[in-house]
């Protein structure tokens, strides 16, 4: 296990520039990741909906996961904030879907937490979660 437990900021280039936080924070082998909505490279919230955020958002929380060294598998908490939870529920299948087709069939502890507004306006839903990474595969940014 990792014993350099300085917190490094995990800020991928292939996601909005972050100001004011960061995308991820490790910790030895433990990355913390931040909330990530449904924003693309453009700094603009994708449209389509619930099932398209989610796939957005969690895409996003996935390429922080990567940059870091760790996979799907490496995820050990999600938290799912939604402003909607009755059109999440009407969608669980396609999200499902989009979970298996982006991550695989395994799922970490996860918790879906309802709130009357999130960052952006036009945002349905932020996802956060918490990964253990493996030595082997472990990516420390320099910073």
């Amino acid at each position: 296990m990792s014993t350099d437990l300085t917190p490094v900021a995990v800020n991928p280039a292939s996601l909005p520039t972050p100001s004011g936080y960061s995308h991820g924070t490790l910790s030895g082998n433990t990355l913390h990741l931040g909330g990530q909505t449904a924003l693309d490279a453009d700094m603009r919230i994708v449209a389509g909906g619930i099932v398209e955020q989610f796939r957005q958002a969690f895409g996003n929380v996935l390429t922080t996961l990567r940059a870091a060294g760790g996979v799907p598998e490496d995820l050990v908490s999600i938290t799912i904030y939604l402003t909607d939870i009755p059109d999440y529920q009407a969608h669980g299948r396609e999200i499902g879907a989009a979970w298996r087709e982006l991550a695989g069939p395994v799922y970490p502890a996860m918790a879906g937490i309802g709130t009357t507004a999130l960052w952006q306006p036009e945002a349905l839903i932020e996802i956060l979660g918490v990964a253990v990474i493996p030595d082997e595969r472990l990516v420390r940014p320099v910073g």
